[in-house]
Parts: structure tokens; sequence; C-alpha cells
């Protein structure tokens, strides 16, 4: 039928772009799993993936019950993030004199060590779910605020003189010609730091929580079981992937004129 050589032709496509990844982790993981097997070296000190893999399963319910809190911290706080990120970088591009102002703060604020950052977070706002939202908002935001400053800036000038002949005051010249250029730099943003807000949701919790898989990790790692660390470690990377796939995908969607034109990204 017709529609079938599109589709073939798209499969195709995502295998060529994802088979040497998968080559690479695939043999990573045979290798990690041989030395394991092989080597005599106890599963206490380093367990083989067909053992975190198995003691994964055994163990789906209590992993389930500690990944709900922490996605749920993830994307409440990333949430924010990227309406901080959007709404500041809006007041920046309207009033010059704040990103003088501002910008260097937000980098102070990004100097400062998260392990001393995190207890008194905690110890201002408890352990219930804010403190969370604010830790991985405060690790998130500051690649997005910085890539929609630099999109702005990047638009042409001939656009701006063109929307600017045709009366349009200067919020419409910022609809229309100077957020859509910054459009591929947020994306770019996003996927910078969708990586490092499950790790930041991770992070919190350690400071203090009552479930989430932060927790669990520190309970694995005092009872000495590496394998179910890793099962847990692993949880967190699937996770990631799956928000770094979804912005992905949000971005195909917002923007198919890449996608027609062959630049978007890979």
């Amino acid at each position: 039928m017709p529609f079938i050589r599109p589709v073939a032709g798209r499969a195709a496509t995502a295998f060529s772009r994802l088979w040497p990844a998968l080559l690479s982790v695939g043999g990573l993981f045979l290798l990690w799993e041989a030395y394991a097997q092989l080597s005599g070296i106890p599963p206490t000190t380093l367990p083989a993936p067909s053992r975190v893999l198995m003691q994964g399963a055994l163990q789906h319910r209590a992993l389930w019950d500690n990944t709900l809190p922490t996605l749920t911290a993830t994307l409440l706080g990333f949430a924010c993030s990227v309406s901080a990120a959007f709404a500041l970088s809006v007041l920046i591009d309207f009033f010059r004199p704040l990103r003088r102002a501002l910008l260097p703060v937000f980098v102070i604020s990004q100097t400062l060590p998260m392990i001393a950052i995190a207890p008194l977070v905690v110890l201002w706002f408890g352990f219930g779910l804010a403190p969370k939202i604010m830790l991985v908002a405060l690790v998130t935001f500051f690649p997005m605020l910085i890539a929609l400053v630099q999109g702005y800036a990047a638009t042409a000038d001939e656009i701006e003189q063109l929307v600017a002949s045709m009366g349009a005051p200067r919020w419409r010249i910022f609809l229309i010609a100077r957020l859509p250029s910054a459009l591929p730099f947020f994306f770019a943003g996003l996927r910078i730091s969708i990586t490092y807000a499950v790790v930041g949701a991770i992070f919190s919790e350690y400071a203090g929580a009552a479930k989430g898989l932060g927790i669990y990790i520190l309970n694995a790692k005092n009872n000495f079981r590496p394998d179910l660390v890793l099962a847990a470690v692993t949880v967190s990377a699937t996770l990631t992937l799956l928000l770094f796939g979804a912005t992905v995908l949000i971005q195909r969607l917002s923007m198919p004129w890449l996608r027609l034109s062959g630049s978007e990204s890979p």
C-alpha cells in the first residue's frame, strides 16, 4: 500500500540512527556480564547485569512506589523551571538593564554546591514536596534561561526591520520574529536541562524525604545491596531517557519545518 513505504523509510532512518548506540551499550553490558561471571568477584561488590535485572524485577513494586514521588518532583520542578526561565527571559529581553543586573545573580546561583544548599532548603521548607520542586527548578532553569536569551539575540535584523516597517509594536515584533527565532535555542537548553532534572530530584531526596529513588538508593546502600542500588539507577536512567525523548518529540511537533528541511537535530 502507498503509506507503507514512508513508514518503512522512517523506521529504517530511526534504526540507522539508533543502532550505533544500541550496539555500544549492549557491548558494554556483555563485557560487564562476562567479567562479573568469570572473574569470581562477589556480587556484593559488583553484581552482574542479569542479577541487577532479576532483583529489580523482584523488587518492582517497591521500585515503582519510590519512583512515583521522584517523578512527581521532577515534573513539577521542571514545569516551574520552564515557566520561570521563560518569564525571566522575556523580562530580560524587554528591559535590557535587567540582563546586567540579574544574570550575575543567576550565575552565582549555579556555583552554589548542591550538597550544601539541599539540606538548608529542607531545613527551611520541611520534608514535603516543595523543597524538592525548588531544588529541581534551581538545577534546571539556568540552561534554558541562557538559551532563550541567546535565541532572542540571534534574530535576524532583516526580519525585525520588516515587521517593524509594517507598524508592529514591540510586543508583536517579539511574538512574530524574536520568539520563533529562539525556539531551536530553547529546545537545546530544554534537552540539556531535562538530563539534570531526575538527578536533581534524587539528590534532593538524599537531604530528606520519606519516599523516592534517593531514599531507596540510600537504604539499599546501607544494607550492602549494590544490585538494588544499580536497579534504582537503571530506573533513574530510564526516566531520564524517556523525558529526553519527550522533549525531542515536542520539538518535532512544535517545529515541523525542521523535519521538512532536514535540519532537525539527531
